[in-house]
């Protein structure tokens, strides 16, 4: 159906016969019979029939004109059919961690080594694509936590700003604690059973002014679910003077806390020691069970008021010329 957003303007079309009638009619110049060198225009200065009609059509034009305005400036619109949006209910926020024990290089992907924050970037990608529905976030901490997305049906925007991110944009040093009290508090006022954070991080915490566990204890408060994922693979190979070692890249993460902060909140730890883990880990994130509501629906709408609009200013052209042409010297 079709509708116009500002109705209230329609008021204005009257408003030409309402200056017509309240002001003064323009006095006639005083050089108008120098302005009439041709026998046929006194003729029509004295009213002949044969040129009395010709005079009359501009009008009738130029009011049309005026009614197309009108009609374009109270934006007119065109309602499609509601659309049914899939909504899950689910708030989900995802924390990354981007410190600096993030650039070690021991995941493969298409053939290559690369480091933990591409392979998060390269599944997290995938994760947020799947979760039509939800309402996504983005917290980026390390010596601190930055709320970089908040709550938003975007996904798009969240994935790409993911994507931007960078290793040491938030510090060196990781914050865990001040991560899940940026969550708390950003979806404390949302429905009680759909508040979920995903904490991903391949270290310790560091820094920051909350303490994991007490920030953990708050969540659980809050109804704050938490899944944390320890990043990291167990043994990676190490090219020295000495030859080559076997060493573990994961020696400082501490994974007794993760796993605490998940059994307090009610959550679940997981470990992601190469893709295919990482893979799995969010393919099991996204079983997790949606939280009824009533639909909701969204109607596409288009916008009509160009077409009034162009209308109006062809059909003012012949008055303005036809004024311009009877007016000149």
């Amino acid at each position: 159906m079709m509708q116009f957003e500002w109705p209230w303007l329609w008021l204005l079309l009257p408003l030409p016969w309402l200056l017509r009638r309240l002001l003064p009619p323009v006095p006639p110049r005083g050089d108008a019979a120098l302005r009439v060198p041709f026998l046929e225009d006194f003729s029509v200065a004295r009213g002949s029939p044969q040129h009395a009609a010709p005079l009359r059509w501009p009008l009738w034009v130029a009011a049309m004109a005026w009614l197309l305005l009108i009609a374009a400036l109270t934006r007119p619109q065109w309602l499609g059919d509601a659309v049914e949006l899939p909504v899950s209910g689910r708030d989900l926020m995802l924390a990354v961690d981007l410190s600096g024990s993030m650039e070690v290089e021991d995941f493969q992907w298409q053939g290559e080594l690369v480091d933990r924050l591409v392979a998060t970037k390269v599944v997290a990608s995938r994760f947020i694509d799947r979760r039509m529905g939800d309402r996504l976030g983005l917290i980026l901490f390390g010596q601190q936590a930055y709320l970089q997305t908040p709550l938003t049906f975007d996904r798009e925007t969240v994935k790409q700003l993911l994507l931007e991110s960078a290793i040491g944009l938030a510090g060196k040093e990781t914050a865990i604690g001040d991560a899940i009290g940026l969550a708390v508090k950003r979806l404390r006022h949302h429905p009680v059973n759909s508040r979920v954070l995903i904490l991903l991080t391949d270290g310790a915490n560091t820094a920051g002014e909350v303490d994991p566990l007490k920030a953990a204890e708050l969540a659980a408060e809050a109804k704050l679910k938490i899944y944390t994922i320890g990043i990291g693979a167990d043994e990676m190979l190490v090219r020295s003077l000495f030859g080559t070692r076997r060493v573990n890249p994961s020696r400082d993460l501490d994974e007794k806390t993760l796993r605490a902060i998940a059994d307090i909140s009610g959550g679940r730890y997981f470990r992601a020691r190469n893709m295919k883990e990482f893979e799995q880990i969010y393919q099991l994130l996204d079983e997790l069970e949606p939280v009824d509501e009533e639909a909701q629906y969204f109607r596409p709408v288009h916008a009509l008021y160009p077409w009034p609009l162009a209308a109006a200013l062809l059909l003012a052209l012949p008055p303005l010329w036809f004024y311009l042409r009877g007016n000149r010297p």
